[in-house]
């Protein structure tokens, strides 16, 4: 494991927040971002808008009949902004 992973732990613990969320409920969402050698965490907190489970494009030198998904939350921030945060292996949800 990385050292930017969350523990197997970690991401069954996120799944199972992820599979309960509803519209309305409050999160808080952390991500640890990496890029070359540097890390940093960022932290989004809001209400849950609403969940998908989402095919993309992201592996587009992949073999056209492969199906790429990820779980996506759109959240609206205490200052009513809306973002989109994308599920993987470096974030961890907590409810509030």
């Amino acid at each position: 494991m990385a050292a930017t992973q969350t523990s197997q732990k970690q991401q069954k613990e996120t799944h199972e927040v992820f599979n309960g969320l509803k519209a309305g409920d409050r999160i808080e969402c952390q991500h640890v971002v990496a890029i070359g050698p540097r890390t940093w965490t960022t932290t989004s907190v809001g209400a849950v808008v609403s969940t998908e489970r989402g095919r993309h494009g992201l592996h587009f030198r992949r073999n056209p009949d492969d199906k790429v998904f990820s779980d996506f939350i759109l959240l609206r921030r205490d200052d009513g902004e809306l973002t989109t945060l994308a599920m993987d292996e470096f974030t961890t949800l907590k409810r509030l």
